[in-house]
């Protein structure tokens, strides 16, 4: 697990009167799901971009575990980040399995049978039966579904950070509450910190 915090963040992006983020400071403790929630354009998306240097702010320190994320190889680091947006980005020519594994594979020291083993370990903890689903292609999938690959694809190499852009924001309101309850159930069992951006405040209380 991982603990992060905000120390006086502020991003001002070039030809902008104000700033995406103004002096913000709070911690993340380990383990723990944090909201930040507010209207199109209020920072939500910057702020978090910043924890694994997509942007870099303009002044301020993030820190995990103590450690400046500017002082950081950014490829390193955005391995120990799992990363889920509301586009889900799953590759089309790839088997669900391939989806899944492939952050994995990218960071390596991990064997062929390893491999498999984490990819039915995911898709068994976000409820998609492996036999079921490891040789289907995001094609078959609904959008519920492969939100569920995105959130066991960002999970494969087990990072202490989970960063989630209204990963469910695009879905029906019946599935959208489906995915809520299966992550706050995924939450129960691997206990890892999240920053979750939405612009539904229902959303924001129940997770």
């Amino acid at each position: 697990m991982a603990k992060i915090a905000f120390k006086e963040i502020t991003k001002q992006y070039a030809g902008t009167e104000k700033p995406a983020v103004d002096r913000v400071t709070f911690e993340l403790p380990e383990g723990t799901t944090c909201m930040l929630v507010g209207t199109s354009g209020s920072g939500k998306t910057t702020l978090l971009r910043m924890v694994n240097r997509l942007i870099e702010p303009t002044s301020g320190e993030i820190l995990i575990d103590g450690k400046n994320v500017l002082d950081e190889n950014p490829i390193l680091l955005r391995r120990r980040i799992g990363y889920v947006i509301q586009q889900v980005g799953l590759f089309p020519h790839m088997t669900i399995a391939e989806n899944v594994r492939v952050t994995a594979e990218i960071a390596g020291g991990w064997t062929r049978q390893r491999l498999a083993e984490r990819v039915d370990e995911l898709l068994d903890l976000v409820g998609l039966p492996p036999a079921e689903y490891r040789a289907r292609f995001p094609r078959q999938l609904s959008g519920g579904q492969q939100q569920r690959v995105g959130l066991a694809r960002a999970l494969a190499t087990d990072p202490a950070i989970l960063l989630m852009d209204e990963p469910f924001g695009a879905l029906d309101a019946i599935t959208r509450a489906r995915m809520q309850e299966e992550l706050l159930r995924v939450q129960r069992d691997v206990h890892k910190t999240i920053l979750f951006v939405s612009h539904d405040i229902e959303e924001a209380f129940k997770l």
